[in-house]
């Protein structure tokens, strides 16, 4: 078996993990890539320009339209621009669909260079052997101590390193000042007052909060941290903390506090909501900061915290970048990833894409201390849990969205929601 393929076996593992968490639709195919009129060759490497190297690179990060994608466009022009020897050559493939692409090129033998990922993901690439193995190289870089380490963790996979962490992120509450001011509504600190809120601030077509449930990551990505909020976790699922977690989105939904709409909406589909006025709160993450100041420069919003109930909790949400192990150009693919950990060109890029910093040293810059806005996020991350359930995580996540998809619907009581879905969990954690 050639270096640059995975074995039928793990490619078919793959697809079990890769169609259990299919982020847009289980069925739908791989979507022609936006921004690239030609496809990776054979092994990553896209033919080179005169006497020069190109990197392939694929990411979901966004296109022109949105503050994320302009980010990496910018950086990815920065670094071409410093670097006359090597082009890379950026393939932006929507979130629903990179998983599936990245496990359909390595049993074709057909993979970038490099690939930004959702880091909940890395363990399930790296122990299908997609991924390089860096440990050597982090090990002579010298930095690795220098991240947080819920971050740094999720490049790991038993005990080798496979990628370094790109940013973070979590989530906080948002709310209308146009809408809580005049209702004398503070943030909610805890469940209690969520819920009063939400009623207080739920009239005619305006519902009182969003939140994404729809049937993807970003579905579970918003639900986990209520979960953990009750002291409990995916191993303690069916639990007292665990039915009440669900059984509060469900409460929101059945009393008209949040619309049932969310089972369908995308974290970007909750902005929508609450930029147009049809949410006075809503679960969101700092990406959307840069959008809010582009496209509703008008809109009186603030953030605070997530309400809490036994403890405080959010969720790590961030990408990691890792170099694919059939590239031919491993030496360039590494200089490429230490170049956008310097500072300099790491700060440039989050700042413009709205992250935090994975990279504990550059985490007391101004630009994540001044701001008020930032500064909550940031005490948002301290509480921050990363999703680090082992490889067969994609599954687990599945389970978890079947669960809330069934009891916010009303197609199943919460109970028995929640034990179904803790028996599918159970066997998938890691021992």
């Amino acid at each position: 078996m050639k270096d640059n393929m995975i074995s039928r076996r793990r490619f078919l593992e793959g697809m079990a993990i890769g169609t259990g968490v299919m982020f847009l639709a289980s069925c739908a195919p791989a979507a022609t890539p936006a921004g690239s009129s030609a496809a990776p060759a054979a092994g990553g490497a896209a033919a080179p320009g005169a006497g020069g190297v190109t990197l392939t690179w694929w990411d979901y990060m966004g296109d022109e339209s949105s503050a994320n994608g302009v980010a990496v466009m910018e950086q990815v022009k920065k670094y071409n621009d410093s670097h006359p020897g090597i082009t890379v050559e950026r393939t932006f493939i929507p979130f629903g669909d990179l998983k599936q692409k990245l496990l359909q090129g390595a049993a074709a033998g057909q993979l970038p260079d490099v690939a930004i990922i959702d880091n909940p993901d890395h363990s399930s690439f790296a122990s299908l052997g997609v991924l390089a193995d860096i440990t050597d190289p982090i090990a002579a870089w010298g930095k690795g101590g220098d991240y947080f380490p819920g971050p740094w963790d999720s490049t790991i996979y038993q005990g080798k390193n496979y990628g370094i962490p790109d940013n973070s992120n979590c989530l906080v509450q948002w709310y209308n000042k146009a809408f809580t001011e005049p209702a004398g509504i503070e943030p909610p600190k805890n469940w209690d007052e969520l819920r009063a809120a939400a009623a207080a601030l739920t009239e005619g077509q305006r519902f009182g909060i969003a939140m994404s449930g729809v049937k993807t990551e970003e579905g579970a990505f918003q639900w986990l941290p209520f979960l953990w909020m009750t002291g409990e976790d995916l191993a303690t699922l069916d639990s007292d903390g665990g039915r009440a977690a669900l059984q509060l989105w469900v409460d929101l939904v059945q009393n008209g506090y949040m619309s049932p709409g969310i089972l369908n909406w995308t974290q970007g589909d909750v902005k929508d909501q609450f930029v147009n006025g049809l949410a006075a709160m809503m679960v969101n993450g700092p990406w959307q900061i840069p959008v809010l100041k582009s496209d509703a420069p008008d809109l009186a919003w603030d953030v605070a915290v997530l309400p809490a109930e036994k403890q405080g909790a959010s969720i790590l949400g961030g990408e990691n970048m890792a170099i694919i192990k059939s590239t031919q150009h491993f030496d360039e693919a590494w200089n490429l990833l230490i170049w956008r950990q310097e500072p300099e060109n790491l700060k440039e890029y989050l700042v413009r894409a709205g992250k935090l910093p994975s990279l504990a040293t550059l985490a007391t810059d101004a630009a994540w201390t001044t701001d008020p806005v930032i500064k909550v996020f940031m005490d948002q991350l301290k509480v921050a849990k990363p999703r680090n359930y082992g490889p067969k995580y994609p599954e687990i996540s599945n389970a978890v969205q079947e669960m809330m998809q069934a009891a916010i619907s009303g197609q199943k009581p919460v109970d028995v929601a929640v034990v179904e879905a803790q028996a599918k969990i159970t066997p998938l954690l890691p021992a």
